[in-house]
């Protein structure tokens, strides 16, 4: 029996602003969830009781996303109630650690069949909501660290002034993030797994999607993260993260079907692709976002791959400083580098990402007969996760 952890279908909503008046902000979250876990059973053929487990990756998790917001979407989504569901944290990689934990489950012979996905709602719950009242920075921590942590919009800045990334390559690289997606959906390459939003079905495409964004329009937005006090205590930064070459506050959910090789070739099911390595890293906590460097390399020397050998890689665009630091670092060729448009572009529903990326990672994959892929995320307080696929 073949416990080999496979994908068999991705799919996720198009994206809304992560504001009131976005196209998604009148849905609730646990509806934008069910909404893609209805879509993964029907696509398929699928019976609820037939799935094992549902996992979903949420970072806010207080407000309309509290209370286990992965069992609210499978009771509202009209799942068996004999179905369990939880929900998973690791900052902005939510839901692809759910890829991983589904694999090893399925690898483990635990589960034959689970869904895994992703919601975010950042125009009802704003990021930062769940650390309202409070702060996570405890005494102890702050013992280890007296010079104090910065937010991530810091962290992108020193990565952009460590690897001599100004201004206009910043603003460069968001602008062929639009033209890439801007593209993407013209071309129809969207269409097989974006699926309608059944309380707004007006919304058929990625609303954070600017067709016609130059650098030249971007220089003009100031830069977000600058205070006087960040100013004095990092004097080397030339503030040059905007809101244009940042990843918008967004609303979306998505969702993947996996299960065992066996399993799909019992129900009739033709994988997508398979899972061939995974990695999870701690990183710097001061930088943060640098871990999909080391994970990376960590995944490919699993795998017994070097980067020449993909024919793909998606690696989140939290901001633009990110994935450049990652291509210098790994000597990656730009134009495999999110070709059909990043998170700057198409957006980052925080805990929906992972999925969303593995989505459009298969996509591709398949557009260009493509055999190989790579995705990586950095995460909240300095960490990454990085996945390999081979398509099928």
């Amino acid at each position: 029996m073949s416990s080999e952890a496979v994908i068999v279908d991705v799919v996720r909503t198009p994206v809304g602003r992560g504001k009131p008046g976005g196209m998604l902000s009148g849905v609730h979250p646990v509806d934008l969830a069910a909404g893609v876990l209805q879509s993964v059973l029907e696509r398929n053929g699928l019976e609820s009781g037939q799935i094992d487990d549902v996992l979903l990756g949420c970072v806010s998790q207080v407000g309309d996303q509290a209370m286990n917001i992965a069992r609210q979407a499978v009771l509202a989504a009209g799942f068996d109630e004999t179905v369990p569901a939880t929900t998973i944290d690791r900052q902005c990689g939510s839901s692809q650690q759910a890829v991983h934990f589904a694999a090893a489950g399925i690898a483990a012979g635990e589960s034959d069949i689970v869904i895994v996905g992703g919601v975010e709602s950042m125009s009802r719950v704003p990021l930062g909501a769940s650390a309202a009242g409070g702060s996570p920075l405890s005494p102890r921590l702050r013992e280890r660290y007296p010079d104090g942590l910065v937010n991530q919009g810091v962290s992108a800045e020193l990565i952009a002034q460590r690897w001599g990334f100004d201004r206009g390559r910043l603003d460069a690289f968001a602008a062929e993030s639009h033209a890439r997606a801007a593209q993407a959906w013209r071309d129809g390459f969207f269409d097989r797994t974006v699926v309608a939003v059944a309380e707004a079905p007006d919304a058929r495409i990625d609303e954070t999607v600017r067709e016609g964004t130059t650098a030249d329009r971007l220089a003009g937005l100031p830069a977000s993260f600058r205070t006087d006090a960040l100013a004095a205590r990092f004097p080397e930064i030339e503030w040059a993260i905007t809101p244009g070459n940042s990843s918008p506050l967004t609303d979306g959910a998505s969702a993947a079907l996996m299960m065992s090789a066996d399993r799909a070739e019992q129900l009739g099911l033709t994988p997508r692709a398979r899972i061939v390595a995974l990695d999870v890293i701690g990183d710097d906590p001061l930088l943060m976002l640098t871990g999909p460097i080391p994970a990376t390399r960590r995944v490919l020397e699993r795998a017994g791959l070097t980067i020449d050998d993909l024919d793909a890689y998606e690696v989140n665009e939290a901001f633009a400083s990110v994935p450049l630091a990652w291509a210098a670092e790994l000597g990656a060729d730009p134009a495999k580098l999110n070709p059909r448009g990043g998170a700057i572009a198409l957006g980052h529903a925080l805990g929906s990402s992972g999925t969303r990326l593995l989505g459009t990672l298969l996509d591709h994959l398949e557009a260009i007969d493509g055999r190989l892929g790579l995705q990586t995320m950095c995460e909240g307080g300095g960490m990454a996760n990085a996945l390999i696929v081979e398509r099928l």
